[in-house]
């Protein structure tokens, strides 16, 4: 396995495996400032003090009134969601090119730093791939860009597969995936 950082001055987070075989086109969940301060936004976080204040407070909380059973049933909702936001924060998305059989679509979810819990993935064969493409979105007063995987249903069925789709990295890292998809799939079988 082979890793580079095409865009390690503008976009660290972006980053290419190469694999015997495949390709993957990784996105992690934080980025830099664009403010020019090389500061890190964190998308994912681990332990931090809100977490442990508000651990605090539950726990007093719980010490005042642990006779009642309301409250300790609030507690423990209280503590089972914390525990879920936590665990279900997404670490990483990817774009896997497999030349000649299609591209598969994962999200990786866990605590971080690279605690993966789960996984989600979407194969779309090359057979059914009608293209992949670089799509516009508004967002409020913002414009969105995404990519999207087309995948061919029917004859006149069409779904649509948005690759990145709770990160949305900038523009840079989409053109980067979509010139590499284009190229390892769709120029040779013209």
């Amino acid at each position: 396995m082979q890793r580079s950082r095409p865009l390690a001055t503008t976009n660290p987070e972006f980053s290419v495996l190469e694999w015997p075989g495949f390709r993957e086109y990784r996105v992690e969940n934080w980025h830099l400032a664009r403010d020019g301060s090389q500061r890190v936004i964190k998308g994912a976080t681990g332990l931090d003090w809100k977490l442990a204040i508000a651990s605090v407070v539950l726990g007093l909380f719980w010490m005042k009134i642990r006779e009642s059973t309301w409250a300790t049933i609030t507690a423990s909702v209280l503590c089972v969601y914390f525990v879920w936001v936590k665990c279900t924060q997404v670490l990483y998305e990817s774009v896997i090119v497999i030349a000649p059989h299609g591209i598969q679509l994962e999200t990786h979810r866990g605590f971080p730093p690279s605690s993966v819990l789960s996984a989600s993935r979407r194969f779309i064969p090359m057979s059914a791939l009608q293209d992949f493409v670089i799509n516009e979105g508004l967002r409020r007063w913002n414009v969105r860009y995404y990519l999207t995987a087309i995948q061919r249903n029917g004859e006149n069925d069409f779904s649509l597969h948005v690759a990145y789709e709770n990160i949305l990295p900038h523009i840079p890292v989409l053109l980067e995936v979509y010139k590499a998809v284009q190229t390892m799939l769709f120029s040779n079988s013209s």
